[in-house]
């Protein structure tokens, strides 16, 4: 465990390339793809949130094991990750925030480690995923301090991820080791063509 991170489970979307179904909710492997992201980021934080915006019922039957309560946006009209992370950064007392999406079943088991390790040593703001040239924005652990700073932004009708890391000391770390790790199941074809991730431990 890695003291002083609060890990938040992206489950907030609609789900459109699911069909509209949420994505979190979805069985793999006969759990609910959610469980899985739970189970291998619950071992690298301290504690966890769920941010969804539907379901909420459901989302806090899988957050219970992990003590994980449910926060939904504070921004309207299902507004993207950021206004995930920002509903994140108004909760949390810990230092650090990592973000993982609910439709990433593999995550890695490293993750904050490595997101932490290299924050620290580059004084950043911010730390994101990236396996070769490709970066994962929704992989991220950044510094609870940045809410105001996010809370102006989507304030002003912004919403790119990308684009909020642009204003931001933002660094990109390797993963090339790890990149099925990333891989997301975006689609029922994408559901219907995976194999189960292994369990953690």
């Amino acid at each position: 465990m890695k003291p002083g991170i609060t890990g938040i489970l992206l489950a907030g979307g609609l789900g459109r390339r699911m069909g509209n179904q949420d994505k979190g909710l979805q069985l793999m492997g006969g759990k609910p793809m959610a469980q899985w992201v739970l189970e291998r980021l619950a071992p690298q934080v301290d504690t966890l949130l769920i941010n969804a915006n539907q379901n909420l019922e459901c989302y806090a039957k899988l957050g219970a094991p992990f003590q994980a309560p449910v926060v939904t946006d504070l921004i309207p009209d299902f507004a993207g990750p950021l206004a995930g992370l920002h509903a994140a950064l108004s909760r949390v007392a810990t230092p650090l925030v990592l973000t993982a999406p609910c439709d990433a079943p593999f995550l890695p088991l490293d993750l904050a480690a490595r997101l932490e390790k290299a924050l620290t040593a580059a004084d950043a703001d911010l730390a994101v995923a990236k396996t070769f040239a490709q970066p994962h924005p929704v992989f991220c652990l950044c510094r609870r301090e940045l809410q105001p700073h996010l809370e102006t932004y989507l304030a002003r009708g912004n919403r790119k991820v990308e684009l909020w890391y642009s204003t931001l000391k933002a660094i990109q770390v390797p993963f090339d080791d790890e990149a099925d790790a990333f891989r997301n199941i975006n689609t029922a074809a994408e559901l219907a063509q995976a194999q189960a991730p292994q369990p953690p431990g």
